[in-house]
C-alpha cells in the first residue's frame, strides 16, 4: 500500500512539473554584409512581454482592434553581446566564425548551467539579392526550456 501511494505521489508531481515548463528565446544575428560593414550580435531580452496585449481578434461581426502602439512592443531591457562579422575587406573570415562559435558556445553553456535546456535551434539566412544589394544576415534562434 505504501509503495502504491508513493508511486501515485511521484506520478502527480511529475505531471505538475511537466506542465510548469517555461521557454526562453535567445537570438544571434551574424552579418553577411561584404567588407565587414554589418553588425553581429547575440540578443537576449531581459523582460517578458504578454503577446495577448498586442493581439487583436478579427471576425465578421466584431472587428476589435488592440489599442496598444507598436512602440509599446519594444523591449528596452536586453543584453547585447558583440559578435564578429563573417566578412572583412579580404572576404570571408573563418577566424571570425570560429570566434563567434566560441562565444555562442559560452552562452549556451551558461544557460545550461543556469538550469535551461537547449530544446530547439532554428536558423535562417537573408543573403545578398544580387548585384548592388550588399545586404544580408544569418539569424539563429536558440529556444531554451526549463
Amino acid at each position: 500500500m505504501k509503495k502504491v501511494l508513493f508511486i501515485a505521489v511521484l506520478a502527480i508531481a511529475g505531471t505538475f512539473s511537466m506542465n510548469a515548463q517555461q521557454y526562453k528565446v535567445v537570438t544571434s544575428v551574424e552579418s553577411i554584409v561584404p567588407n565587414g560593414l554589418g553588425r553581429s550580435r547575440i540578443v537576449n531580452a531581459l523582460e517578458d512581454k504578454d503577446y495577448r496585449e498586442y493581439t487583436s481578434v478579427q471576425t465578421e461581426e466584431d472587428n476589435t482592434r488592440n489599442k496598444s502602439k507598436r512602440g509599446d512592443i519594444r523591449v528596452k531591457n536586453f543584453e547585447e553581446t558583440k559578435l564578429l562579422n563573417f566578412y572583412n575587406l579580404g572576404g570571408i573570415r573563418f577566424q571570425n566564425i570560429a570566434a563567434n562559435d566560441a562565444l555562442i558556445t559560452s552562452m549556451i553553456n551558461d544557460m545550461i548551467a543556469n538550469g535551461w535546456e537547449l530544446a530547439f535551434v532554428v536558423s535562417a539566412v537573408e543573403s545578398e539579392g544580387g548585384k548592388g544589394d550588399g545586404q544580408g544576415i544569418f539569424i539563429t534562434r536558440y529556444i531554451f526550456r526549463k
